[in-house]
């Protein structure tokens, strides 16, 4: 739909949402205090409910991963300084974040900044702070074991269940990025890794590790579930934007590449806004508090995006690989049926 846009259009989009990148300490302020208050509250709550219901403990846990979620777009907020005025402060703030949320602060910043300014690109490195995703040629030419791998790799049960547990307790405590530039960041995850470690130590000696497996674990799982739900629903849509560098263009990437996940307003609440993610992908530096009052000013941000509702993003679990000929996401199924590969 966005191919319709007059050009003029699409370049003032970066200097309409650049109003709105001056951080606001107030509601920062208030961000902070509902998001860490009823996380702590439900927190303590669930370890005095352990030895009297594991299931309300459990239930409690769920409800506590949307905190959870609203703490760690804080992290997200400051690794793009944006969530404060000052540098310090965004870093002192996201590096407490980050004992929370279990992920480190400076280097899953590094990776997703990484991520920011490649988006929907089509290069060798567009697993960096992404989930990985082939083109349909790139899956033909693949051995039948390499397709295999990528077929459980894009399942349901490894992307939505074992992979965000492999993330948050794996994957985040290694430093997998090699590439030129990352010495500074894997030395700090490294720096992470032990005060984490220290961390989750000092908890099991002061309230024993049930507070560890029974407590934190569970809402650490519901909110690996929940990020990585919504990170794919915001990338891995139908008419998403996939490119090769040639033709790559950022302003398109951001809003043709990236959902607007329209929900109730209780759970963008609950997500800190990041359902509004063409707007957070034109300017990373607009605070996540921010989005939901350049949506409201600025009505062409909802004429141009991609809308997508809760139950259709449901359909977003079958897009598997980028097809160039009709340019969007397609499932193994039309694939087979389009391409009548016997491999995959």
């Amino acid at each position: 739909m966005q191919t319709t846009v007059n050009p003029a259009v699409w370049q003032q989009l970066p200097t309409i949402v650049k109003a709105y990148q001056l951080p606001d300490n107030r509601k920062a302020t208030m961000q902070a205090i509902t998001s860490f208050g009823p996380f702590l509250a439900i927190w303590v709550a669930m370890y005095l409910l352990m030895d009297v219901s594991m299931w309300a403990t459990i239930l409690l846990g769920v409800v506590n991963a949307f905190f959870l979620v609203r703490i760690f777009i804080i992290q997200h907020d400051c690794g793009h300084q944006s969530f404060t005025a000052s540098r310090k402060a965004n870093d002192i703030i996201g590096q407490v974040c980050s004992y929370f949320t279990f992920i480190p602060y400076r280097y899953w910043a590094k990776s997703h900044n990484f991520h920011h300014g490649h988006n929907g690109l089509l290069w060798e490195y567009r697993d960096i702070g992404d989930v990985n995703l082939l083109t349909v040629n790139e899956f033909k030419a693949l051995s039948k074991w390499e397709q295999f791998q990528y077929r459980v790799y894009r399942s349901f049960p490894v992307m939505f269940v074992i992979g965000p547990i492999w993330y948050i307790l794996v994957h985040s405590r290694l430093p997998l990025i090699k590439i030129k530039g990352w010495e500074h960041a894997r030395k700090a995850l490294l720096r992470h890794n032990v005060i984490l470690i220290s961390v989750c130590v000092a908890v099991a000696l002061l309230l024993g590790y049930e507070a560890l497996l029974m407590v934190q674990l569970p809402i650490l799982i519901a909110f690996g579930v929940i990020a990585i739900w919504f990170f794919y629903v915001q990338h891995q849509h139908e008419t998403a934007y996939k490119q090769w560098k040639e033709r790559w263009e950022y302003v398109k990437a951001a809003v043709e590449g990236s959902t607007y996940y329209k929900l109730p307003k209780l759970f963008h609440w609950l997500t800190g806004n990041i359902g509004y993610h063409h707007i957070h992908h034109l300017n990373p530096l607009v605070p996540s508090y921010q989005l939901p009052k350049v949506l409201k000013e600025n009505p062409i941000l909802d004429q141009m995006a991609n809308k997508i509702t809760f139950l259709e993003s449901l359909k977003c679990i079958f897009n598997k690989l980028w097809d160039e000929d009709s340019q969007r996401m397609i499932s193994f199924r039309e694939f087979r049926r389009r391409y009548h590969s016997t491999e995959a």
